[in-house]
């Protein structure tokens, strides 16, 4: 799909199950995400502790993103009928190791919002989301010790189909999901 057909989507960016909402990360969601980020997000997802204005930043690009049809979509997940800020999900529309069709997801949940099953519900919506956009196949790379999120992976019916070396020394497993299907569902449990 070209970049102007998907920036048409912007607008309808929002998916919800009932318990789970997707919308794009917003400058407004910077103090909720630092309150929210801890040990096992920097470890796991964010490379470094965010700081104010470095999260600003990066949240002003994924509007322009956003904005532009770009290949990212920084999404917040949302709970409550406050929607409350639980967490992160982003895709990658295009980066190095991907295929054609395919697209990348990467996730992190604020401490207060794991073990609920709404990572599960999170990487669901945003498959049936990348499918409308085009995409064909959903990939997630894993560090093989974080197994909480090769669990949300497993859960989400993604298939490890193989260890990779990553270029600053360590490894990463690789899941992927065919989302053809997921174009034609209107719900995902």
């Amino acid at each position: 799909m070209d970049r102007k057909t998907r920036s048409h989507h912007m607008h309808v960016a929002n998916v919800s199950d009932g318990v789970v909402t997707l919308s794009p990360l917003h400058v407004d969601d910077t103090d909720a995400h630092l309150a929210g980020e801890d040990d096992l997000l920097v470890r796991w997802l964010n490379g470094g502790a965010g700081t104010r204005a470095g999260t600003r930043a990066y949240f002003r690009q994924c509007m322009e993103q956003w904005a532009a049809g770009g290949p990212l979509r920084a999404f917040g997940v949302r709970v409550g009928s406050q929607a409350a800020l639980a967490g992160t999900i982003d895709l990658r529309f295009e980066m190095p190791g991907l295929a054609p069709g395919q697209v990348n997801i990467a996730y992190g949940l604020y401490p207060a919002w794991r073990g609920q099953g709404l990572a599960t519900r999170a990487v669901n919506l945003v498959c049936r989301y990348a499918a409308a956009e085009g995409a064909t196949q959903a990939v997630i790379q894993v560090d093989p010790e974080n197994p909480a999120s090769a669990a949300v992976a497993h859960r989400s019916g993604f298939t490890c189909i193989t260890r990779i070396p990553e270029g600053n020394g360590t490894r990463c497993d690789r899941y992927v999901r065919d989302i053809c299907a997921d174009r034609r569902r209107r719900t995902t449990p």
